[in-house]
């Protein structure tokens, strides 16, 4: 795995303090004596709400200003420092969010279209996904329970981005895994605990299955 440089921790670390501070002045907009018994309680809420909105915000700015790269990313490049960016985001702020079940799946759907991800009407993830941005889902589809959705390549120093892309009416079951670079066709079918591998490309209306996935069969 290739080392995050100090100069992009640093930076994160701005970012961060830059969240804290926002979150922090607009929870002490909030504090009012009306609220009685209950302001540490309401005050503590909204502050980790907030940290949570505003780091969202910042988060999509950082990639609007800087979109995520496709392809092999190479060291001490613009490309790398928002590439780890993105995993400091992940690994520090949004992983507790995306991996806690305590936010219902409709609620949850939410979170990832803030967070970058493109998810057509009626599509819903019960699972994971690892890199919203870089995700896009047609409608009337639907991600298992702990199934897991990533678009990026870790092997040994080497990074890579590749966005997946799954089409409209695709069942993924439960526990399956979907690799960087993956495109599943209209109304396909993952069995559960299948391991799609990078790059692989799905037709439409096709059930795959097994470790490593391959196809089982045609609707």
């Amino acid at each position: 795995m290739r080392a995050i440089r100090g100069g992009q921790i640093a930076l994160f670390l701005l970012l961060l303090l830059l969240i804290l501070l926002l979150a922090l002045l607009t929870t002490a907009l909030l504090d009012h004596p009306a609220l009685g018994d209950f302001r540490a309680l309401v005050l503590v809420g909204s502050a980790v709400l907030l940290i949570y909105l505003y780091a969202i915000l910042v988060y999509r700015g950082l990639l609007y200003i800087v979109p995520l790269p496709h392809g092999v990313v190479a060291p001490h490049t613009p490309q790398e420092t928002i590439a780890n960016l993105n995993i400091l985001f992940y690994l520090l702020l949004f992983n507790s969010l995306i991996r806690t079940h305590f936010i219902p799946v409709p609620l949850l759907r939410l979170v990832y279209l803030a967070l970058g991800a493109r998810l057509g009407s009626n599509t819903y993830c019960a699972g994971v996904m690892l890199d919203p941005a870089l995700t896009e889902i047609g409608s009337n589809s639907i991600v298992g329970h702990d199934a897991v959705i990533f678009a990026h390549v870790i092997e040994g120093d080497r990074l890579e981005l590749q966005p997946v892309r799954i089409g409209n009416n695709v069942t993924i079951d439960a526990t399956a895994v979907i690799m960087a670079g993956v495109q599943i066709g209209d109304g396909s079918i993952i069995s559960a605990s299948a391991v799609v591998t990078k790059d692989s490309c799905i037709g439409a209306r096709e059930v795959w299955g097994g470790i490593p996935a391959r196809k089982l069969k045609d609707l």
